[in-house]
């Protein structure tokens, strides 16, 4: 009698346990499931913006005083371009990208580097590619278990010219770009309306074979988070010789991409000194159109973002400049911002800065209006 009582008693113990274990289930799946939906649609957006650097400074092209020296220098930042080895480089940005977790990345001095034998000046356009900035980065990136696509991708200045090595002429092709990196299976926001043009107001490099024009470009994508919120993020790079030209450069964003009902986001390397000591566009964005300054708000310290060396192998950082960054107009909440890539230990084994600039993480919550 015991025994069947037992069993009786551990039947009803078991039937109970699995009606317990359904109302727990029950009652804990619905809140993880609400939590999951809340993490997925908050609205929420890292930003990244970075100069990649070309890998070499072309100030000695405008210095040139005869086609000779032109193509003894162009030659000397095709081996300046092979020195500030950007695939080592690329690896740790990568590293600040696994870090830092940006939703979208905006780069500028996305260059394509081609080189053509035997030399025929620009009348053939060089398809051997030395080096490909985006695709190499993008490598980095899935190598680490980072997965990001092209959203969109604009060309600035496309310039090929003759280098004088010591093997004889050869040309070498720069292509400058824009373009904004996202990350890949996103679930809080999708983005549409990619856009990117080039700048109409461009300057010209003064050069012993004439004028080069080096138009800057800019791109932009729309986001709709989750709740049918949307806000637009524009990343570019302004002209960094030419004041002039660079205040009508953002005067285009403002007229261009900037003119929209659409929350703002404007990030990138614009070349304008925060504090006012350089050109105009920094004052005519903030003050005159309203734009926020994100490291204003939230940033600790000085949020210096330029410039190493152009070899890149200064010991100690030598950036005394805030000139990459993010502005914002609308109701957007500034949750964290911080430089990048600005320390010693952030530098390659052979001792190279990821970049000449630094790199800049913006969290933003955007709060639409009830």
């Amino acid at each position: 009698m015991s025994n069947i009582f037992s069993k009786t008693e551990k039947t009803k113990w078991k039937i109970l346990s699995f009606a317990l274990m359904g109302i727990l289930a029950a009652g804990f799946a619905a809140p993880q499931a609400f939590a999951a939906k809340i993490s997925e649609s908050d609205n929420k957006l890292t930003l990244m913006t970075q100069n990649l650097y070309q890998g070499a400074d072309l100030s000695s092209l405008a210095t040139a005083t005869t086609p000779l020296e032109f193509a003894q220098a162009i030659a000397a930042a095709y081996n300046s371009f092979l020195a500030t080895d950007f695939s080592s480089r690329a690896d740790a940005i990568a590293n600040e990208v696994k870090e830092a977790k940006p939703d979208l990345i905006g780069l500028q001095e996305a260059v394509i580097i081609r080189t053509q034998t035997p030399s025929d000046g620009p009348a053939t356009p060089a398809t051997a590619v030395t080096a490909d900035f985006i695709q190499i980065l993008l490598d980095k990136l899935s190598a680490k278990g980072l997965h990001y696509s092209l959203a969109k991708v604009q060309t600035g200045s496309d310039l090929e010219a003759p280098g004088l090595f010591t093997t004889g002429f050869m040309d070498v092709r720069l292509t400058d770009q824009d373009a904004i990196l996202v990350k890949d299976g996103l679930k809080g926001f999708s983005i549409s309306n990619e856009q990117g043009a080039q700048f109409v107001a461009k300057a010209a490099l003064p050069t012993p074979v004439g004028l080069i024009p080096i138009p800057r470009s800019w791109v932009s994508v729309d986001i709709t988070f989750n709740d049918g919120s949307e806000a637009r993020v524009v990343s570019t790079h302004l002209d960094p010789l030419a004041p002039s030209i660079q205040v009508l450069q953002a005067a285009e964003l403002l007229a261009g991409p900037g003119a929209t009902t659409l929350p703002l986001v404007l990030m990138g390397d614009l070349n304008s000194n925060a504090d006012g000591s350089g050109t105009a566009t920094y004052n005519n964005l903030v003050n005159g159109a309203g734009l926020k300054d994100a490291w204003t708000i939230l940033g600790i310290g000085s949020g210096y973002t330029c410039c190493q060396d152009a070899n890149l192998l200064n010991l100690n950082s030598a950036l005394s400049r805030r000139i990459d960054l993010t502005l914002f107009q609308g109701p957007f909440k500034v949750q964290f911002v911080d430089v990048v890539g600005d320390t010693p230990a952030d530098r390659t084994p052979s001792g190279l800065w990821p970049s000449d600039h630094a790199g800049l993480v913006t969290k933003l919550k955007l709060v639409p209006a009830k």
